[in-house]
């Protein structure tokens, strides 16, 4: 037994070396050194499944990923995931991923590992305004941390981006070129950052003295980004603009341009949001808002280290500003020929072309 190897070696007991492994304050720091070092020496590893027993742990945090068709492949999860990873891991804490639909198979799914006590804690992504999986969480005083807000009344840990704002933004942005018929191709009402976007969108046209434009919604694919911004630009009175609530919605809504033969920023301006990657090699390159996924999902894994020592969630709703990316797929009105005056109070839009970054404003070159 490689205990007794240690405590052989170092002329200490085996519950000594055994107490120094598992971190215990009554073993003094200089010998917890000396059995930590001599266990390197000997490549000891603990037996994971005697520590879980002994700490009454798992040892692990649970993450259940949508598996609706279009959904689980969303960048979105997978640069979550990247982010998250490393950081349990420092903890040395596994991340266990499972899949299942919304709806019933969803919350067994909550169950197995809750009531299993398969996890010590769960990250939640994608809230709903009315969202069954928070009030279970609640219920079992299961530590948990969730990538949004919800309608829930008690309070829970949660990291938000401030979507109202953000889409408030851009929608100011395109008013600002002389846009007055914005449409919204919007993710489902179920989700609360889609309740969050279509309120900015709204309080901006309210603002500017406009109705609010035509809008479709539907979960955020680019299939339906594209049967959304065909069905809009079917309308009698057709927008100019589209403000399009996640990038994938915005990508179709691209192709539903040059399937009709129009050309974004000219024709029609599309402004999308998240800042995936491709919207950087859309053509044109996509105008979006950044929502900075990795460093929100690496905080909710420190936020979740937190409740798992003992914090109270009460104190932990954090909501962090987004910024606007200026590309090349939104433009003035067709009617217009260039901007009119400031775009509605954008002081920290960044300038994005071809890679190249200009902060010095909001002027198009």
């Amino acid at each position: 037994m490689s205990l007794a190897r240690i405590a052989r070696n170092l002329g200490i007991s085996v519950t000594t070396v055994s107490r120094a492994l598992g971190g215990f304050d009554d073993v003094a720091p200089a010998t917890r050194a000396r059995v930590a070092a001599e266990a390197e020496r000997i490549n000891y590893r603990p037996n994971q499944t005697a520590r879980r027993l002994r700490h009454g742990r798992s040892e692990a945090v649970g993450m259940v990923l949508p598996a609706a068709p279009g959904q689980f492949d969303d960048p979105f999860f997978l640069r979550m995931l990247a982010a998250m990873g490393p950081r349990l891991d420092q903890a040395q804490l596994d991340l266990l991923v499972t899949t299942a639909r919304p709806g019933a198979d969803e919350m067994r799914a909550y169950r197995h590992l809750v009531e299993g006590r398969r996890v010590d804690g769960i990250l939640l992504a994608r809230t709903r305004r009315h969202d069954e999986r928070i009030g279970y969480l609640l219920d079992q005083r299961m530590p948990f941390v969730a990538h949004g807000r919800s309608d829930e009344p008690r309070p829970f840990a949660s990291l938000d981006i401030d979507g109202a704002a953000a889409c408030r933004q851009a929608t100011e942005r395109l008013i600002g070129f002389g846009h007055r018929r914005i449409g919204l191709i919007n993710a489902a009402p179920v989700y609360m950052f889609a309740h969050y976007r279509e309120a900015g969108w709204r309080a901006a046209l309210q603002a500017a003295g406009l109705p609010p434009g035509p809008m479709q919604a539907a979960e955020p694919t680019e299939e339906n980004g594209f049967l959304a911004a065909r069905a809009l630009l079917a309308d009698a009175a057709p927008p100019t603009a589209l403000l399009c609530a996640t990038d994938r919605l915005a990508v179709g809504a691209l192709h539903a341009l040059a399937d009709a033969g129009l050309r974004a920023a000219r024709d029609v301006s599309v402004i999308g949001y998240d800042d995936l990657p491709l919207a950087t090699y859309t053509d044109p390159p996509l105008t979006t808002i950044e929502q900075p996924v990795e460093r929100a999902a690496a905080r909710m894994v420190e936020m979740l280290l937190q409740l798992l020592e003992g914090a109270d969630p009460a104190g932990m709703q954090e909501v962090w500003p987004a910024r606007l990316i200026a590309r090349a797929s939104d433009g003035p009105a067709p009617t217009m020929t260039a901007p009119q005056g400031t775009v509605g109070g954008v002081d920290d839009l960044k300038r994005d072309t071809g890679g190249r970054h200009d902060t010095t404003g909001t002027s198009r070159t």
